[in-house]
């Protein structure tokens, strides 16, 4: 029976996607000046952390470029993050059901709390691992473990739910079952070669496909 739910922050739950994509442009434009960045250039950099997205890219500056950014992404926060349709409604209408819930995100925890807090979810979640709380970030086992552990759940009985490869490879290499979101930025072909268990349109939908799976489990 499926009891709890781990969910990736970033669009999944909250649009921080037009946030994500002007810190980097304003970053990358900072140090490359020469070069114009295409959003198809910039979605591979939505998922993984920043450390190994700008280390790869500059092994010398990568550290200022990660502080650069975060300067930036801090500062417009508020004023950049979006809310999707029926999501919030939808996470507040699964607590109610009596679901656990925890986020798992490769983000800092400091910027991943205020964005919790900037819609008021403090209190939907019963746990937040963040990049500062593991040595290995998705798509390995530990945050998964690690909130499932802080939740008192076992794999059998709990779900991983995001929109991007790490969400579900992650989610995959700790023995969950997968929920990829519909209105994910990388598109629906993308999620489709993740393969998950299925791939959701509105949170409505997963709670259908929720209850259908646990009916499956009687």
């Amino acid at each position: 029976m499926i009891q709890t739910i781990l969910f990736d922050l970033d669009g999944t739950l909250i649009d921080t996607n037009p946030l994500i994509l002007k810190s980097f442009e304003h970053t990358l434009s900072y140090y490359y000046p020469d070069r114009t960045f295409t959003q198809a250039e910039l979605l591979p950099f939505i998922g993984p952390t920043l450390e190994k997205s700008f280390s790869e890219m500059n092994a010398d500056q990568w550290k200022e470029m990660v502080a650069f950014y975060r300067s930036y992404n801090i500062a417009m926060h508020d004023a950049l993050v979006l809310e999707y349709p029926g999501v919030l409604d939808g996470l507040r209408q699964l607590k109610q059901q009596g679901y656990k819930m925890a986020v798992v995100t490769s983000k800092s925890r400091r910027v991943a709390l205020q964005g919790i807090e900037l819609f008021g979810l403090t209190h939907l979640f019963d746990a937040v691992i963040a990049a500062d709380d593991v040595t290995e970030e998705k798509p390995a086992v530990e945050p998964f473990e690690k909130a499932m552990a802080l939740l008192g759940a076992t794999r059998e009985e709990t779900i991983m739910v995001g929109d991007n490869d790490t969400d579900i490879h992650g989610g995959k290499n700790a023995g969950l079952k997968t929920v990829a979101v519909g209105w994910a930025i990388k598109g629906r072909p993308y999620l489709e070669a993740l393969q998950p268990d299925v791939i959701i349109d509105s949170m409505e939908q997963l709670g259908d496909w929720i209850e259908a799976e646990n009916a499956k489990a009687d």
